[in-house]
């Protein structure tokens, strides 16, 4: 007999093989963030060799007898400019693919992505009010970005409470649109009452990784991880959802409540991520459906590999960043942007196609 597990459908025509995630995919991930991180680590303005980097990482740990290769400068170089660079993208990455995979499961629905309920907008009206009216910079502006996310997220659910309830996704996602809109429009206006800030105001909104710290590291990593581990938790959870509100109910879950801790554990965790890093667009879409594509169908593995894929893919995003204009640097919304909008139109094309 077949299980419901079995039965799982993520598209109309499109069924779901109700396994975990497969080893080789899982270790083939790991690899591919390993090397992305060794790679940027040692691409720059100064050389930096990949055995060199990992003898002065082992030369950190305890227990073990290395010699780092590395003189006081190119360790300072890479420590201090380079880590905490690469570490926030790989953060950010890998939040903004498994929150992209959790939404596309909580609305079933393939082309929605972590900014889905004004998040990105919210952010973005946060700097901006942060800039012009605080001169912010530093720390102050993440805390203005991430207050502004959540904002933007409550006002998208209190709408969309009052205009019918939770229940059905097509109610909150309208929601999040008309958030976006008003929070888009008065960013918009004060833009233009404070004109010497546009260049300040669009560095965050097309995103980048250039003045990243260890401070800001350390600020958007607790958020993301339990983000994640929350997300993890409910991978399977995903699966139940894809049949639908009334059989997923039949089944024992609480729709309503279910949804809302997905909904708000992506969201705070995009709300992080953004507030360090900016608009970083794409990542959410291209993610999640690679894995689906190339792997599974089942969340039980797309959840997973979209973290470690996520940031993976963002690491190797900002080195192209860094250097493809070298010495400047191009913004990383930019980049993803470049790749992210022809496979939105491909992932489109083939939606259409299936329904």
């Amino acid at each position: 007999m077949t299980s419901t597990a079995e039965r799982l459908k993520a598209a109309p025509g499109e069924t779901v093989r109700a396994r975990g995630l497969p080893t080789g995919w899982g270790a083939a991930a790991l690899i591919v963030l390993a090397g992305s991180l060794l790679l940027g680590l040692s691409v720059g303005p100064v050389s930096t060799g990949v055995w060199a980097i990992a003898s002065s990482a082992a030369a950190h740990l305890p227990f073990l007898h290395v010699h780092s290769r590395l003189d006081a400068t190119d360790s300072a170089i890479v420590w201090q400019l380079r880590a905490p660079r690469v570490m926030l993208a790989m953060l950010v990455g890998g939040m903004l693919a498994i929150a992209g995979s959790a939404y596309q499961g909580a609305f079933r629905n393939p082309l929605v992505d972590p900014y889905l309920l004004g998040t990105a907008a919210g952010a973005g009206l946060g700097a901006t009010l942060a800039i012009a009216y605080a001169h912010a910079s530093g720390g102050l502006l993440p805390v203005a970005a991430f207050a502004g996310a959540s904002v933007a997220v409550i006002a998208a659910y209190a709408l969309g409470r009052s205009a019918g309830g939770i229940r059905g996704t097509g109610t909150l996602v309208l929601a999040g649109v008309t958030v976006t809109a008003f929070m888009t429009a008065v960013q918009t206006f004060v833009q233009q009452q404070h004109a010497s800030t546009l260049q300040q105001v669009y560095s965050f909104i097309l995103g980048g990784f250039g003045s990243a710290t260890w401070h800001d590291v350390l600020i958007a990593a607790p958020y993301i991880l339990v983000s994640s581990v929350v997300l993890i938790l409910h991978r399977r959870v995903l699966d139940v959802l894809s049949l639908g509100d009334e059989e997923a109910a039949s089944l024992g879950i609480d729709v309503r409540r279910t949804r809302l801790i997905i909904v708000v554990a992506a969201t705070i965790g995009t709300a992080a991520a953004v507030s360090v890093s900016g608009l970083i667009g794409f990542v959410g879409i291209i993610v999640p459906h690679s894995v689906r594509l190339l792997v599974s169908t089942s969340y039980r593995a797309i959840v997973p590999l979209a973290l470690v894929l996520g940031g993976a893919f963002l690491v190797l995003a900002d080195i192209l960043a860094r250097t493809v204009m070298s010495p400047a640097e191009l913004p990383i919304g930019v980049v993803t942007a470049f790749f992210g909008a022809p496979f939105f139109a491909v992932v489109l094309r083939t939606t259409r196609r299936l329904g």
